[in-house]
């Protein structure tokens, strides 16, 4: 069984876009959404949920007011604001445990915090782990890492090839918790300084858990000079090159039905991107990482 995870080092690169296609290309595998901060892959896929559960992440203070005197210490001293007229604020509590450590009376427990939801789906791409974290929840990482979990878990007792990650943005923790111990990652970027820019980031932290990485343009020709800058970049550090691929209206189009790019006709992006996905599933497969096989 093998773990590829779609990556950007920014957020709007299309990297949900590609995943969606992916779905639609793999045999034989799970679909696990790690980016649960902003989950949007149901939108393309349209997961019938089978499963639900909590998920808990991080501590929130329960005011037992029987013991309360309303002295007030726990406002005085939250930084955040969390505590108002001897009430708690979720979403401005951080769950650092101060009001109930200077609380004389002890009137204040942590008690675990209900952030969210993990799902278990059917779509009919096959298999679906989603997730979709609370407002102001904390605790990405660990639901990232608890979808992977059941990703794997669901892999291993259909007897899947694949688990196929949309992997969150940027190089944070969720990040991290989407790439440790995959096979390869697909970091998806676009011609533009920031997107260079926060490519060269994210490639270094798949370089320092030391896994291997391939890279696609997408819009490429809004800017050829900076898909030029890119393409050099990858190849003066011996990074494989997966494909570009071409700004077209059709993709919002096929966004707006639903469709991935290669169930939609988009011009020229269904044939490039079923070429991405050749060239990245040989590389999964492979007996070894030669990226440039």
């Amino acid at each position: 069984m093998k773990q590829l995870t779609v990556i950007s080092g920014k957020g709007g690169t299309g990297k949900t876009t590609v995943t969606a296609a992916f779905a639609h290309l793999a045999d034989n595998a799970v679909i696990a959404d790690c980016d649960v901060d902003a989950a949007d892959l149901h939108l393309i896929l349209t997961p019938d949920i089978i499963r639900q559960e909590p998920f808990y992440g991080g501590q929130l203070p329960s005011i037992d007011y029987e013991r309360c005197t309303q002295c007030g210490l726990c406002e005085q001293l939250c930084r955040f604001g969390a505590i108002q007229s001897v009430k708690v604020v979720p979403v401005s509590c951080e769950g650092c445990g101060v009001c109930a450590y200077v609380c004389p009376e002890q009137a204040i427990s942590m008690k675990e915090r209900l952030s969210g939801n993990w799902f278990l789906s059917e779509t009919r791409e096959g298999p679906m782990v989603h997730a979709r974290l609370g407002i102001a929840a904390e605790n990405s990482g660990k639901l990232v890492s608890m979808v992977r979990q059941e990703a794997k878990d669901l892999a291993e007792k259909e007897k899947k090839d694949l688990i196929l990650i949309d992997g969150p943005p940027g190089i944070g923790c969720p990040v991290i918790a989407a790439i440790g111990g995959v096979d390869l990652v697909l970091v998806v970027t676009e011609p533009t300084l920031s997107g260079l820019h926060d490519l060269k980031r994210i490639l270094e932290v798949a370089n320092h858990f030391n896994i291997p990485a391939m890279v696609c343009v997408n819009k490429c020709d809004i800017n050829p000079e900076n898909t030029r800058v890119i393409e050099s970049y990858c190849e003066e550090r011996g990074i494989a090159m997966a494909g570009s691929i071409p700004y077209t209206p059709e993709v919002t189009k096929a966004m707006l039905n639903r469709l991935s790019v290669v169930e939609y006709p988009c011009a020229k992006v269904t044939d490039e991107v079923r070429r991405i996905w050749r060239k990245v599933e040989g590389c999964l497969f492979a007996e070894s990482h030669n990226l440039f096989a």
